[in-house]
């Protein structure tokens, strides 16, 4: 039977980021997914948004790995060539009644450290940003864009210049304990294959509860829900009429930030995501909504003009909250949590998961580091 030292299960963003940090310390390193290519799942299907960390509560991981996230990928993306825009957003409210909840975003900002928050009078919108329709707005200069596609090849050429490898078309199926390593089988082309490892990191995304489950030892009471939450983006043809991103307020139960226009590197102006909870998964954008985010859109951006949508493409979000249920922050699990040294479990990471991977893989490596400065 095959050894590796390392094995992370997931070969997204978060799984990239926490294999590439990993495999600086010198020991062997595989990344597994099921999909032949790396970040087919949630990576490749979101806003790519760089979040400055202002919507989460103060002290949940979501905040402090975003904002310290922020801080790694920026720097990240500067040092590896990795195209990313600081344009800025603006979350806006349509009418007044909407005003207090902007005051509500600055003040869970600043107890989160984020203190760039500009308030934006109904002047200083039509003057920067004319096409938006606002009552008042928040300027958040501290947010951008970058390509997860791209962030996502460099964390991989990290991984194998430290000698790590991604190795797709790789199923997890089942995972026994055996004294201090695990024994992780799995499925290549309908054949099995069987190995062992002293650490393993579950960052398998809607594919983590899954993979924990197929894992024997391990208490099914630490396995939280999943709920699939489907967002879908319609894309616009036509000039980007903005500079920067613009938000409406947040929804108030918390499942999404509202349908907001991003703009890609490629100036491609796209609006979603919308919040639809599914039972399984399910990539089709649903054509019969379309006029539900003409309607949404509007609100901000009246001049939208009829027939400038098209159906873009689906993201599914790993929530670990149902629909009616308050928003729930990152579980990520360590052997002081389950009891099973060298396992790291990670749930519901989903936005700001891009922004945080950095972050995410830190703390993850901090956690870990036993394995790798002692383990010689």
């Amino acid at each position: 039977m095959d050894y590796l030292h390392t094995c992370v299960i997931g070969g997204g963003v978060v799984g990239l980021a926490i294999a590439r940090t990993l495999a600086q310390f010198g020991r062997d390193v595989v990344v597994l997914d099921q999909e032949q290519k790396y970040g087919q799942g949630v990576s490749s299907r979101n806003s790519e948004v760089i979040h400055a960390g202002i919507y989460y509560p103060k002290g949940s991981l979501k905040a402090s790995l975003c904002v310290r996230g922020k801080a790694l990928l920026y720097e990240y993306c500067a040092a590896h060539g990795v195209e990313f825009k600081r344009c800025g957003k603006l979350i806006v409210a349509t009418e007044s009644d909407e005003e207090a909840a902007l005051e509500g975003i600055v003040g869970k900002a600043t107890d989160n450290g984020v203190d760039d928050l500009e308030y934006w009078s109904p002047s200083k919108i039509m003057a920067e940003e004319p096409n938006v329709r606002a009552t008042l707005a928040l300027l958040s200069p501290s947010t951008g864009v970058v390509s997860s596609h791209d962030l996502m090849t460099a964390y991989l050429a990290d991984l194998e210049m430290a000698g790590g490898m991604f190795v797709g078309g790789t199923k997890v199926i089942a995972i026994d304990i055996e004294g201090d390593k695990y024994i992780v089988r799995c499925d290549v082309a309908g054949e099995t294959y069987t190995f062992s490892c002293s650490v393993l990191v579950n960052s398998a995304g809607l594919g983590a509860q899954r993979v924990a489950s197929a894992m024997s030892g391990l208490d099914p009471n630490s396995i939280p829900p999943l709920y699939y939450c489907k967002g879908s983006y319609f894309t616009m043809s036509g000039k980007p009429p903005f500079s920067r991103l613009i938000y409406p307020v947040p929804e108030k139960s918390g499942a999404g930030l509202g349908v907001h226009a991003t703009i890609d590197l490629a100036g491609q102006v796209k609006f979603g995501p919308d919040v639809e909870y599914i039972e399984e998964e399910d990539y089709v954008v649903p054509e019969d909504r379309i006029n539900d985010y003409y309607a949404a859109v509007r609100r901000y951006y009246p001049s939208l003009a009829a027939g400038q949508l098209t159906p873009g493409y689906v993201g599914i979000r790993p929530k670990l909250q149902g629909p009616s249920d308050r928003p729930k922050d990152y579980v990520i699990q360590t052997a002081s949590v389950h009891n099973l040294p060298g396992l790291v479990q990670l749930y519901g990471i989903e936005s700001p998961g891009l922004t945080s991977s950095l972050a995410i893989a830190e703390y993850v490596s901090d956690s870990l580091k036993d394995y790798y400065y002692y383990s010689y």
